[in-house]
């Protein structure tokens, strides 16, 4: 998807503004201008490319700069911005190669965390998981992409936490934003939606019933639905 076929859409990609006022802590603010500048990269809202500053970016989404910058540096770990020291930052281009090399790792990390958290997890942690399905479900049904992409999100928190490795979980989070980029730049919704979600449901549903063999499985298939997307976007495609 183009930056105008996402406008097309009819994608929200506004957000509630937080003042600083709002919470004296500033790991709190941090959080909330991570989780908003990471929406606003993930959806386009700022275009691949755009150069940006912490005051503009403060003016904004109504949060001060040092929760802005310490925001920043943790997206820029995440191949999302580059930090041009004097000039600004730029928000990184949407470049195929990488999200083969991202897919590439993924397949490893995202395998071990599925079946970890489907041998691992409390019946609590997999419970949680296996709520995800009938909105995962409603969401593809809808065509309503920025839910997809929220409830991902939140599918590859709770499988952290239920996997019990932190060194694979904090590894592969840096990966998880620009790969959801790559695939909202160029997902026609009404074609990769449905069929996106239904492989994510695959390893939820897996996960959920505590299937480590059939959890790694599913975790492969969605991969390579994901590596077989990124082909298609390739020129002689």
């Amino acid at each position: 998807m183009t930056m105008a076929s996402a406008a097309d859409s009819g994608i929200n990609t506004g957000g509630t503004a937080v003042s600083p006022s709002s919470d004296g802590s500033q790991n709190t603010l941090t959080s909330e201008a991570y989780r908003r500048l990471e929406e606003m990269i993930v959806t386009l809202e700022l275009a691949p490319g755009s150069v940006v500053s912490e005051a503009i970016l403060s003016r904004q989404i109504d949060i001060g700069t040092t929760p802005i910058r310490e925001a920043l540096h943790r997206l820029s770990r995440e191949y999302l911005v580059q930090i041009m020291p004097r000039r600004g930052v730029v928000v990184t281009p949407v470049d195929v190669r990488l999200q083969f090399e991202i897919l590439e790792t993924r397949r490893e990390l995202d395998r071990l965390l599925a079946a970890a958290a489907a041998s691992r997890g409390s019946s609590a942690d997999r419970a949680a998981i296996q709520s995800l399905v009938s909105p995962t479900e409603q969401a593809a049904e809808a065509l309503d992409i920025k839910e997809f992409l929220r409830l991902d999100a939140q599918l590859n928190l709770l499988l952290a936490r239920a996997a019990r490795n932190t060194v694979a979980a904090e590894t592969v989070a840096r990966l998880h934003s620009i790969s959801r980029r790559f695939w909202f730049f160029h997902v026609d919704v009404p074609r990769h939606l449905p069929v996106t979600a239904r492989f994510h449901v695959e390893v939820v549903r897996a996960v959920g019933a505590g299937d480590a063999a059939s959890a790694a499985q599913a975790s492969d298939r969605l991969i390579d639905h994901l590596v077989e997307f990124a082909r298609q976007t390739l020129p002689h495609a």
